[in-house]
């Protein structure tokens, strides 16, 4: 191959939808051998110029070129097969099967006219040693962790012997040796030539792996550096076009009275939740730490009826109440944002206005059994309004819209409710610093509103900035119960690892 300093060269880019100029003229210039780092706001224009490189797309204007020549990719597959890959956020995989299935979906090794099984699996194996991953090929991704699932879905780009390999927000399930892990396979693709582009909200992990960086905003391409001449401040104010000085608000939210009571809690299908106790209160911002693996996640499902209850009491206001499903929570005053909201939080075939006044139903139904679109018309546009969602219309399909303003969406779909305990898994994952700090401020506006607010994170960062209060999850067991005041970051550590 020619000496040539770049990779990939993305030139004035441009591409938009109806009511809606997504990409204006964004250029993108990845090297070899280096991690290109691709930063901006939910709704930038990141995901829409990379789904333009990869196929999905078609670029209204510009040009690309990849290994020197000008390439203008129609399909995923003439991606893939000619050295581009891209290991997706939202996972994306066929579940019912195995490892080696989902590796080699669609080019099956063969023998004569029957699929070469033994090939298939020593190529997986070869994979899978050289990036140290330590995964059974013949296991059913169903019964993976996230974490496993999401080293598959590398070891698979890595098979196509791809030299550009996308990833958007691959740590985002990870603890912190997966991380460290995970790149260091970063770092050997690196030394073999590959250019990566890493879509990331994570500061410390893009000055920790990145050689340049480029910021978007509204569309627009912002600026390109090297990633030691830019400070952590210098990119949020790049991102956001102001000066973001504190990334938590203020906190004026006043606990008072037990609104929650959970007593000797536990799930009916083990591994799960094993006799977890804590009290809730009014106006509290109640934070839930712990490893990957801890079952926090359990608790939330379980106070929700997603979980059957094997035993305990859950009391609201003092009186002893049965979850025994989600729509009896939702009765009883509960509303849970869960974790992955592509998968259980939006429909994505659904337009804005309809995955917003789900939950809220029947509410709209007139005396003459009509739905009343007036009001639905309405409540969707506050829900628009208050939560700063950026899109065309109320008409927009979901699953058009970024995964953080997917994620405003169900806020304001669970906030129509009017719940008395608002249950947020993971709330902003994925979601950059701008949108966080809005969702945090939503969070303590709620609590102040006299709302109790449970908050699972991976995050203690944001464990210690949001929360009054941080329940410690160990093996599905509860290790502890802090004051945030009066925690640091090496307790909840400690307390994680109590019963591992």
């Amino acid at each position: 191959m020619e000496n040539k300093e770049y990779l990939l060269e993305m030139k004035n880019i441009s591409k938009s939808f109806p009511g809606v100029k997504a990409l204006d003229e964004v250029s993108l210039k990845v090297r070899s051998h280096s991690v290109h780092a691709l930063m901006g706001e939910n709704g930038a224009g990141k995901s829409t110029l990379m789904k333009c490189l990869f196929g999905i797309y078609k670029k209204d204007s510009g040009t690309i070129s990849f290994d020197g020549k000008e390439i203008n990719f129609t399909s995923t597959r003439e991606a893939l097969d000619n050295g581009v890959s891209m290991v997706h956020q939202e996972l994306n995989q066929v579940t019912q099967t195995n490892v080696l299935d989902n590796i080699w979906l669609g080019r099956f090794p063969t023998k004569g006219f029957f699929v070469d099984e033994k090939a298939m699996y020593d190529k997986t194996i070869e994979i899978f040693k050289n990036l140290e991953i330590n995964i059974n090929p013949k296991m059913k991704v169903r019964d993976l962790s996230v974490s496993q699932r999401q080293m598959i879905e590398i070891a698979k780009a890595v098979s196509y012997n791809s030299k550009i390999i996308v990833m958007d927000e691959p740590t985002s399930s990870l603890t912190e040796n997966e991380v460290e892990h995970l790149f260091k396979i970063i770092r050997r693709l690196k030394e073999d030539g590959c250019g990566i582009i890493y879509i990331s909200h994570k500061m410390e992990e893009i000055k920790a792996i990145s050689d340049d960086i480029t910021i978007m905003r509204d569309g627009k391409w912002i600026g390109t550096e090297r990633s030691d001449k830019l400070t952590t401040d210098e990119i949020i104010n790049l991102m956001v076009g102001r000066d973001l000085t504190d990334r938590f608000p203020p906190k004026d939210n006043e606990p008072s009275e037990v609104i929650l009571e959970v007593e000797n809690l536990s799930a009916k299908h083990q591994p799960s939740i094993n006799d977890i106790s804590f009290k809730l209160r009014k106006g509290e911002i109640l934070g839930v730490a712990g490893l990957v693996g801890a079952k926090r996640t359990d608790i939330v499902e379980t106070i929700f009826g997603i979980r059957e209850k094997a035993k305990g009491k859950i009391k609201l206001f003092g009186k002893e109440i049965n979850n025994k499903s989600p729509k009896v929570a939702v009765k009883n005053g509960f509303a849970l944002v869960t974790e992955e909201r592509r998968a259980t939080g939006i429909f994505s075939m659904l337009d804005i206005k309809e995955n917003t006044i789900l939950a809220n139903i029947d509410s709209y139904v007139k005396k003459n059994k009509l739905l009343d679109n007036e009001k639905m018309i309405k409540d969707t546009q506050w829900g628009i309004d208050s939560m700063r969602t950026k899109t065309p219309t109320q008409r927009t399909h979901i699953g058009s819209l970024s995964g953080g303003n997917q994620q405003k969406v169900i806020l304001s779909r669970w906030l129509l409710t009017e719940p008395d305990i608002l249950m947020l898994d993971e709330p902003t994952r994925g979601i950059d610093v701008g949108a966080k700090y809005e969702i945090y401020q939503l969070m303590i506006e709620l609590a102040k509103k006299g709302k109790g607010v449970i908050m699972v994170s991976s995050e203690m960062s944001e464990l210690l900035g949001v929360s009054d209060r941080i329940i410690v999850m160990s093996n599905g067991k509860l290790a502890g119960i802090v004051n945030t005041k009066e925690t640091t970051q090496e307790e909840l550590l400690s307390l994680s690892a109590k019963y591992l």
